[in-house]
C-alpha cells in the first residue's frame, strides 16, 4: 500500500505546516502592526467557513457509497486506490488553503487570531480526511472487483 503511505505523509506534512504557520504567526506577533479591516474580517470569516464545508462536502461526495461502486467495478482495485489518493490530497490541499489564507490576513492586519482560527479549522479538515489503513483496506474489500472484460465478438457472423 505505498499510495497509502504516500498520502498519509502528504497529509501529515500538511498539517504539520499549517501548525508552523500558526506559530510563526505568534512569533511574528510583535513585528506586525494591528490594524482594523471589517471587510476583510467578514470576508475571510465566510472564506473560510465555505472552504471547511465545501471539504467536507467534497470528500463525501467522491466517497458516495455508489460511486465508489461504479470505479471498482470498472477499473478494479487500481482505480479505486487512486481515487482515494487523489480525493484524500485534494481534500488536504483545501485544509492547507485555509491555512494559509489565515495567516495572510494576520500579515495584513496584524491580527494573530486569524492564522490560529484558520489553523484550527485547517487541522480538523485534515483530521477527517486523514487516511487510516484498514479504511482503505475495507474500502477495497467491499468495492474492488476485477475490471469487466469485454465480451468476445464474433467474426464473420
Amino acid at each position: 500500500m505505498r499510495r497509502h503511505k504516500a498520502t498519509a505523509t502528504t497529509v501529515g506534512g500538511l498539517m504539520v505546516a499549517s501548525i508552523l504557520l500558526a506559530i510563526g504567526a505568534y512569533v511574528s506577533k510583535s513585528f506586525l502592526r494591528q490594524q482594523n479591516n471589517p471587510p476583510l474580517d467578514i470576508g475571510l470569516r465566510i472564506t473560510i467557513l465555505i472552504f471547511g464545508l465545501g471539504s467536507i462536502a467534497l470528500r463525501r461526495t467522491r466517497f458516495a457509497t455508489m460511486r465508489l461502486q461504479d470505479i471498482g467495478a470498472l477499473g478494479g482495485a487500481s482505480a479505486l486506490l487512486r481515487t482515494l489518493e487523489k480525493t484524500t490530497i485534494q481534500v488536504a490541499l483545501i485544509g492547507a488553503a485555509i491555512s494559509a489564507i489565515g495567516f495572510i490576513a494576520t500579515l495584513l492586519t496584524g491580527n494573530d487570531f486569524y492564522t490560529y482560527g484558520a489553523s484550527l479549522v485547517a487541522v480538523f479538515v485534515m483530521l477527517y480526511c486523514f487516511p487510516t489503513l484498514s479504511s482503505w483496506r475495507l474500502t477495497l474489500q467491499q468495492f474492488a472487483q476485477a475490471p469487466a472484460e469485454p465480451a468476445p465478438t464474433r467474426e464473420g457472423q
